[in-house]
């Protein structure tokens, strides 16, 4: 966007966002509920953070079950957070997307929340990452919040319920969203068995989600990243590919990688990708590092080691996402993850070359019209 045009779309996300409700007669009342809630959110959200990340997500996403659950409860989440921006509408890797904006991985991990969510106009949820037999993650604390940054620190360790109970809840799911099965490997799993658990996450999901994502960059179980390498990489995802091609509709695999690759493991990535065939990446996973953070140095030793996420990641996601679109020549398809909060946001990773995006510590820190926004600004500045 650039001149008039690009001043026309700050015009119109200042009337989204402001708490001037002077400018409300000039909305429709579609806008003024972009005004309204998120005002709402803001006044919750100091409320909400004064309690431990962990056990207040839990809670906020049972009230919402417990919302949707009402005679009306479906309806009024639809009239204030659903998503009606026809035009967004997209094509990727054989599935039709409502509108590019999703729900990344680590929300809802155990697919918990599908049908609540879809009310909140996702155009996709992944869920995950998954187990293929139950696990209880990291110790407690392991979710931090730092507001100074609009970050979170997760040292999670793929906490989930494993991966025949997340299929048999998908199996109950009344939307018809689009969701994706992300998976992993357990935590007493060694490298050189890992091949079989992302096998067994495969078999557990395939009749129940849409396209798998292979999480091999988390930073959270030991030596997990290691399987980044190219050629236990290569291994994998061919083993994975060799499964899917038996299947009578293979579904789409994706990777997810890090942020923290050199450039010589993206080029490796991109060979990998385009030898196994595999359907797409998804870029980018949490980061290792603290470089730049304005939270005080003392505070982020005293969390500790984990994955770090929010805009803190976002020019570095940009910068992988840039790179691999434009050393693949475009031609494979990107889902990008890492410090979307607004429109801006989500248009800047797809101008670097995504196809979708996804949100996720921008979701917390936003609330639940963060995909209504999105998809109303890509709307305005005419993204197709």
């Amino acid at each position: 966007m650039k001149g008039k045009y690009r001043k026309d779309f700050h015009l119109r996300e200042f009337c989204l966002t402001s708490n001037h409700t002077k400018f409300a007669p000039c909305l429709a009342p579609n806008r003024v509920m972009l005004i309204f809630v998120p005002a709402m959110y803001n006044l919750i959200k100091n409320f909400l953070f004064r309690y431990p990340p962990e056990s207040i997500h839990h809670s906020v996403m049972r009230g919402m079950k417990t919302i949707y659950s009402l005679p009306l409860g479906k309806n009024i989440l639809n009239a204030f957070c659903g998503v009606k921006t026809p035009g967004l509408e997209r094509e990727i890797f054989g599935l039709t997307f409502s509108n590019p904006v999703g729900l990344a991985a680590g929300f809802d991990k155990d697919a918990k929340y599908i049908d609540e969510l879809a009310c909140l106009g996702f155009g996709f949820v992944e869920i995950g990452t998954v187990t293929p037999l139950p696990q209880p993650g990291n110790e407690l604390p392991r979710l931090f919040r730092l507001p100074e940054d609009k970050a979170l620190i997760n040292r999670m360790g793929f906490n989930n319920e494993g991966a025949v109970a997340a299929a048999k809840r998908l199996q109950r799911k009344r939307s018809n969203i689009i969701v994706g099965g992300n998976i992993g490997k357990n935590k007493v799993t060694p490298n050189e068995e890992a091949v079989s658990d992302y096998e067994k996450c495969f078999h557990a999901l395939y009749d129940v989600v849409d396209y798998f994502v292979v999480n091999v960059s988390s930073p959270n179980t030991p030596n997990l990243r290691a399987l980044q390498e190219k050629e236990p990489l290569k291994q994998l995802l061919h083993h994975l590919q060799v499964l899917n091609a038996q299947k009578v509709k293979p579904k789409p695999i994706l990777l997810k990688i890090a942020p923290d690759l050199t450039t010589e493991q993206l080029d490796d990535i991109i060979e990998i990708i385009k030898e196994t065939k595999l359907a797409g990446i998804v870029a980018t996973n949490t980061t290792i590092s603290r470089a730049g953070l304005k939270t005080p140095a003392a505070e982020v030793n005293d969390i500790g080691a984990g994955g770090l996420s929010g805009l803190p990641v976002k020019k570095k996601a940009t910068e992988v996402i840039r790179y691999i679109h434009t050393h693949s020549q475009g031609s494979i398809p990107i889902i990008a993850v890492g410090g979307i909060f607004t429109a801006e946001d989500a248009q800047e990773k797809l101008d670097a070359g995504a196809s979708l995006v996804q949100v996720y510590t921008g979701f917390i820190y936003e609330g639940p019209t963060i995909v209504k926004k999105i998809c109303a600004g890509l709307r305005t500045a005419g993204i197709h």
